[in-house]
């Protein structure tokens, strides 16, 4: 018999099992250096498996052991990230390196001193970020739409190359951005294993990725060969000076990074790096689309701030897509929830940058007509910025004389009304201007046009029901169940479980089971938020982000029944011709007649709810700068919500001034007025967090 162990001697050998098995872990999924075989790493881990078995008290959430348990999830919860996970804007060419080099050197009054860049391979993965607080991983989350994620904490925790624990002193709250990626060796293996298994293969390692990572069992994600690469910090109660000391505290701390990355002094070295990659671009281990390109010096970064989603201070170089050759089909016409017609060509299946592409977009007529695409053509196909399939050019000299030219259809295909041409419209500024050939449907009720608004109503960013996808919108439609959108609230649970469901050739009821949800979610969706709920109707010009400006100044749908061109321009941000479209969807009695349904069925849109003795209460604030946190309508509701008045001029009355990057004069006034100024920061503590 062994000697007995004592209490303490147990949780001696746990910590000793915990760091052995974590240094273990790092030098296989972090270095590529293993030191130990496979059965001596087994005969560790089952021992501490054995000890952790026998003294439950003793299981840690950070504890090698961890990386996977529970049952499935039901469903994935939202995660607001504390910092936007921005998104970068595109550069294709050398022209546009040089220009956004030069934009920054001006914008920094630099002269022609070199900006030091870091450039690193843009991964092809999905985005994600953790979040440590001292040192132990508490949270994973997707980047969802940059503001809003998705909690994915339990499937990160089975990707070896994510550290449980972080290595060291760690800070006390840490939150680490980088990508999720699948090796090119490891999807082509897990492929081979799903063709074996009669299972469906992956069309590239990206959406495998993204597959495996979104499994509400953290176990399927546990078997797939997932890696983590870490590139960036969000908020963090460590400061860095440069982004490459981040990158190398972050090795430190026991993430794995990709070993390409470079310093490079001004646009030449960003170029020579990016010509570097692009040659080596199939030779690397996983998939890339391009370089990213970003100013190291953290307060550089500061100064520069952000326009609308993307920081100043970063661009993706893109490589050039990749192309190929295939034949045209047939070519079709598809009706948008605007009514707007738009050709799609049919393909003979190719395979363009990892992805079978079958259908590709021909955009409008002119498009259609400028490049002569007919049916039987041989052409060059790309996904556009590597996403979106478009034809780029026919193969004239492989003509046959067979080819046949397709004839845009003057009546609806989907119902058969008139379609009409619209020639020149306004923008948002009041000027001018032509608009490509776009025909649009003239019937309201055309069921082409249903369907489509119907999937954008039920839409996560619009009335957020859960389940209701594209086949059960055909149906709802097809069957006549639903012709505008207030019909889905009359459908009782058993019109829900009487739905069909197309397995392979077989077509079943959905059944009560399933029924009941997607009933039960209808009804759960009757609560939601007002600007949700604008955003919702598809009104032309306004989504989510305009749909939260309507919701602060018509916090009754009804006001905007009647509501004047001239009250609508005096809102920020409202041009001529959005307040036209705005009134035009208002001015249709069918319209109006679908909000009273919706409201008759006991939808209840949500107004902002104002905080009570909110910190800004009865004082006047105002903005000036860039805030990399908020556009400059959304402070402004925060400031209004909380009590406060937003002036767009500082005087003696201005109780405080936010300033965010490149403030001018009106920083400069309230200095020598000697009225209080904070930053955003500072503001994001004021609202609480």
């Amino acid at each position: 018999m062994g000697e007995k162990r004592t209490p303490s001697d147990v949780r001696t050998r746990v910590d000793e099992l915990r760091d052995e098995i974590r240094a273990h872990d790092h030098r296989y999924y972090v270095l590529d250096q293993p030191t130990v075989s496979d059965a001596a790493y087994d005969r560790l881990y089952r021992e501490l498996v054995e000890l952790e078995q026998a003294h439950p008290e003793l299981i840690s959430p950070d504890s090698p052991t961890q990386r996977v348990g529970g049952a499935p999830a039901a469903g994935f919860a939202r995660v607001v990230h504390r910092r936007p996970m921005l998104s970068l804007a595109n550069v294709f060419d050398d022209a546009e390196v040089e220009d956004f080099d030069a934009g920054l050197r001006k914008r920094l009054d630099l002269g022609d001193a070199p900006v030091r860049y870091v450039c690193e391979p843009k991964f092809d993965g999905l985005a994600v970020e953790l979040v440590y607080e001292r040192g132990v991983l508490v949270q994973g989350s997707t980047r969802g739409d940059g503001e809003v994620g998705e909690d994915v904490t339990a499937n990160l925790r089975t990707i070896r190359s994510v550290p449980l624990r972080l290595h060291g002193d760690a800070p006390e709250r840490l939150e680490v951005r980088g990508e999720v990626v699948m090796f090119k060796r490891d999807f082509a293996a897990l492929n081979r294993r799903q063709e074996e298994a009669g299972d469906k293969v992956f069309a590239n390692p990206r959406n495998a990725a993204a597959g495996s990572l979104r499994q509400l069992d953290p176990r399927i994600t546990q078997r797939r060969p997932l890696t983590f690469f870490a590139y960036e910090v969000g908020e963090s109660t460590e400061r860095f000076a440069t982004h490459e000391a981040k990158l190398r505290r972050l090795v430190a701390l026991g993430f794995k990074e990709s070993g390409e990355w470079r310093v490079a002094h001004g646009a030449e070295d960003v170029k020579r790096f990016w010509q570097s990659i692009l040659d080596r671009r199939h030779a690397l281990p996983y998939d890339v689309d391009g370089v990213v390109v970003k100013v190291d010096d953290e307060d550089l970064r500061t100064r520069l701030g952000q326009v609308s989603k993307s920081p100043r201070w970063a661009v993706a170089y893109k490589f050039p897509p990749e192309e190929e050759t295939t034949t045209v089909d047939a070519i079709e016409v598809q009706v948008g929830r605007t009514g707007v017609l738009t050709p799609v060509a049919h393909l003979a299946p190719v395979r363009v940058g990892g992805v079978v592409v079958a259908r590709a977009t021909l955009h409008n007529e002119d498009e259609l007509r400028r490049k002569d695409v007919r049916v039987g053509d041989r052409v060059v196909v790309r996904r556009a910025g590597d996403v979106i399939p478009e034809v780029v050019k026919v193969v004239a000299e492989a003509r046959t004389g067979d080819e046949k030219e397709f004839v845009f259809p003057r009546h609806c295909p989907a119902c058969g009304a008139e379609v009409t041409r619209e020639v020149l419209e306004e923008d948002e500024e009041g000027r001018e201007q032509k608009l490509a050939a776009a025909w649009r449907c003239t019937n309201a009720a055309c069921p082409a046009q249903i369907k489509e608004r119907l999937r954008h109503f039920v839409s996560r960013r619009a009335m957020d029901i859960e389940g209701l996808g594209d086949e059960l919108v055909e149906q709802l439609v097809d069957k006549g169940l639903v012709r505008d959108f207030s019909d889905i609230y009359r459908l009782g649970a058993d019109d829900w479980s009487n739905l069909d469901r197309v397995v392979g050739e077989e077509t079943y009821k959905i059944g009560s089971k399933v029924g009941n949800k997607l009933y039960e979610g209808v009804q759960k969706s009757k609560d939601v938020p007002l600007r949700r709920f604008y955003n919702a109707l598809g009104i032309r010009g306004v989504n989510e982000a305009f749909g939260a400006v309507l919701a602060r100044r018509f916090p009754d749908v009804h006001e905007l029944f009647d509501v004047s061109i001239d009250d609508l321009t005096s809102i920020a941000g409202v041009g001529p011709t959005r307040a036209r479209w705005i009134r035009a969807f208002f001015d249709r009695e069918e319209n109006r007649r679908v909000i009273d349904h919706l409201l008759a069925m006991g939808v209840q849109p949500q107004p902002e709810a104002a905080v009570e003795g909110g910190v800004f209460s009865g004082k006047t604030v105002v903005l000036t700068g860039t805030l990399g946190r908020f556009s400059r309508d959304e402070a402004k509701a925060e400031v209004e919500r909380r009590g406060g008045k937003v002036s767009g001029s500082v005087s003696k009355k201005t109780d405080l001034v936010v300033a965010g990057a490149e403030a001018g004069s009106k920083l400069k006034k309230a200095q020598d007025l000697g009225v209080r100024v904070v930053d955003e920061d500072e503001f994001v503590a004021l609202l609480g967090g």
